[in-house]
């Protein structure tokens, strides 16, 4: 089946092994949610968090070493962020593309572009209402796009 709004195909990329052997890894789960937790309270995102353990730690996977998911980490902990992260970075998409909008008021390219990103994050919206991780009467604004962003 084809992508929403490209004409691609496929689910060609790399995948993981079935099979997980980190044999080069020492951490220990504790240890892996410590530096989950003290990565998280510098502000980082999950996915860049995810990205450091791995850069710089040499952690290939948290949630096969550490039983769970960064983000599953970090609610345990408290430490909550206001938005998902796949949403607040399609607003800050949305953000950038009405400033270029703007400036650039013939660009019809870029004007389906934020079309195309409101309808993403509209589709986003139902699916986190209907898990409850907003609350429902949550409603995105492009308007006030810059209030929802840290």
């Amino acid at each position: 089946m084809a992508r929403i709004y490209s004409r691609a195909h496929g689910k060609a990329g790399s995948k993981k092994p079935l099979i997980f052997r980190a044999k080069w890894c020492s951490y220990k789960p504790k240890e892996i949610e410590m530096l989950v937790v003290k990565l998280a309270k510098t502000g980082l995102p999950p996915s860049q968090i995810g990205l450091v353990l791995r850069d710089t730690y040499g952690i290939p996977d948290v949630k096969k070493l550490a039983g769970k998911s960064i983000t599953e980490l970090l609610d345990e902990k408290g430490i909550k962020r206001k938005l998902p992260e796949d949403m607040s970075s399609l607003i800050k998409k949305v953000i950038v593309l009405q400033k270029h909008i703007e400036d650039n008021h013939n660009d019809e390219v870029a004007k389906r572009g934020i079309t195309i990103l409101q309808s993403k994050i509209n589709r986003l919206v139902k699916y986190y209402k209907r898990s409850k991780i907003l609350p429902q009467d949550w409603k995105f604004d492009k308007t006030k796009a810059e209030m929802f962003v840290e």
